[in-house]
């Protein structure tokens, strides 16, 4: 594995990286929602924002927590209770999507490079330590896509756009690739 100039593994720096900007890509668009909508379902059998965040949440914290040493499906887990909308506090559900993405990062920054090619489990399943963070990536990755479509859904007229707005492409161009 290649190392960066700061010695750190490009692979675990360019990990952490992606958990960094998919945390806030998911926080730019929750907080153009009201509390109201943060528990909206678009429909019955979907999920609302919190519940989305509550389960990342759990998963986080199962998968993450020790990390090298022991399943990532804990005992402790409650996967379907992750899918009950019982948080009502904003605050509430902030500590816990902290708490998820605090283990998250903790775990990450204690791996070396000898740790890539170890073998944990997940579900009883043996995975590389690579191809474990690449499935947490693939995962959270698909639940901050759902957030953001939910919340620019019901944001409506009031959605500040996250990336490039539209007809703003030739404009963003120029200027960033401006010398």
């Amino acid at each position: 594995m290649s190392k960066s100039k700061s010695g750190t593994n490009v692979v675990i720096a360019s990990a952490a990286e992606t958990f960094r900007r998919q945390k806030h890509l998911a926080e730019r668009a929750i907080v153009q929602v009201d509390d109201e909508r943060l528990h909206k379902p678009l429909d019955p059998v979907t999920n609302s924002i919190a519940v989305i965040m509550k389960h990342m949440a759990g998963n986080m914290c199962s998968r993450w927590t020790d990390f090298l040493t022991s399943d990532g499906e804990k005992p402790w887990r409650h996967r379907d209770g992750e899918f009950v909308d019982d948080i009502t506090s904003r605050q509430e559900l902030h500590d816990l999507w902290e708490k998820g993405w605090a283990c998250v990062f903790d775990a990450i920054s204690q791996l070396s490079d000898q740790d890539l090619h170890r073998i944990i489990q997940i579900r009883g399943k043996p995975h590389t330590v690579i191809r474990a963070i690449d499935r947490q990536i693939d995962h959270y990755g698909y639940h901050v896509g759902q957030i953001v479509q939910i919340a620019r859904i019901l944001a409506q007229d009031d959605w500040t756009t996250l990336s490039i707005p539209r007809g703003e492409s030739e404009a963003y161009n120029q200027r960033t690739w401006q010398t």
